[in-house]
């Protein structure tokens, strides 16, 4: 949990923010991740000050457990002095110990952006999907919140001023706003009217001009003029310089891989001008120019 505190920003977690998106589509399938198309809405998330704070959390946690379809699953949610925003014992279930900082009790607008990352944590146990390796189990949770309709409460949670500042979360504000772009391109959907905070709506902007720049890299056909003279010069030389995102492969005939820009799954097609391609992963139809 972060009051006070440098926050990082930037994309230093991109790579494994797009494996996480990839892993989402893997293990759930394009109709599984089709199933989120409407986000927790803000009034589930709202605490009014007069609500009892234990009353208010089990409402909320519910109102997750509903979001993620986990009709089984059973959050016993308290308050405690801690480091971090909140933790969660992944237990067999169905009940699920949910300990949250007791800085909430009085912050409570931020309390359903904490149940989203512990919430989630319960959601990805259950699937059976996990990163080796905390920071990138951390990555995946957020993404995963984010992604499936629940996080934009994490960057809603991010304020920055002169006074204090507040983030919460392993991703950069800027990597929340990317997420949810790439949600957003997704599923037509526009997030940024529920945004309290400014400084998360400009975090989202930043992301989804990052988003965006996925759709314009060769041998995407949006890929402007100087993208696609690079492209064909590397062509000729049928090699790509490292961070190109496209890869030469074989001889006759020469084929190109690339990451598909909604899942990132790379796809591979024949390098011979105009074409169409269809990731068999998130069943994006892309115009190429190879």
């Amino acid at each position: 949990m972060g009051s006070d505190i440098a926050i990082e920003h930037g994309f230093p977690h991109l790579e494994a923010v797009r494996s996480a998106i990839t892993a989402l589509y893997k293990r759930l399938s394009y109709d599984g991740v089709r199933s989120f198309e409407a986000s927790v809405p803000p009034a589930g998330a709202a605490f009014s000050d007069d609500e009892d704070p234990y009353l208010g959390v089990q409402r909320v946690a519910g109102e997750m457990v509903r979001h993620l379809r986990l009709p089984d699953a059973r959050m016993i949610v308290s308050f405690r002095e801690m480091r971090h925003a909140g933790s969660v014992e992944l237990a067999a279930g169905p009940e699920y110990f949910i300990e949250l900082n007791a800085r909430f009790k009085t912050h409570r607008r931020d309390i359903g952006a904490a149940l989203s990352h512990e919430v989630m944590h319960v959601y990805l146990h259950r699937l059976g999907l996990e990163f080796p390796g905390t920071r990138d189990n951390e990555i995946l949770t957020d993404t995963a919140a984010a992604y499936l309709g629940a996080g934009w409460l994490l960057l809603d949670a991010y304020r920055e001023s002169s006074v204090s500042t507040q983030k919460l979360g392993y991703l950069t504000p800027e990597e929340f706003g990317y997420v949810l772009a790439k949600r957003a391109l997704a599923f037509d959907e526009d997030p940024s009217p529920w945004f309290t905070s400014p400084q998360a709506y400009d975090a989202y902007v930043r992301g989804r001009e990052r988003a965006h720049r996925d759709a314009r890299r060769p041998p995407l056909a949006a890929a402007g003029r100087l993208g696609h003279h690079r492209y064909a010069r590397d062509r000729r030389a049928r090699t790509a310089p490292a961070g190109a995102g496209y890869a030469f492969e074989g001889a006759d005939p020469l084929r190109v891989s690339f990451p598909c820009p909604t899942c990132h799954q790379r796809i591979r097609v024949p390098v011979r001008g105009r074409l169409r391609a269809r990731c068999a992963l998130c069943r994006t139809v892309l115009e190429c120019d190879t």
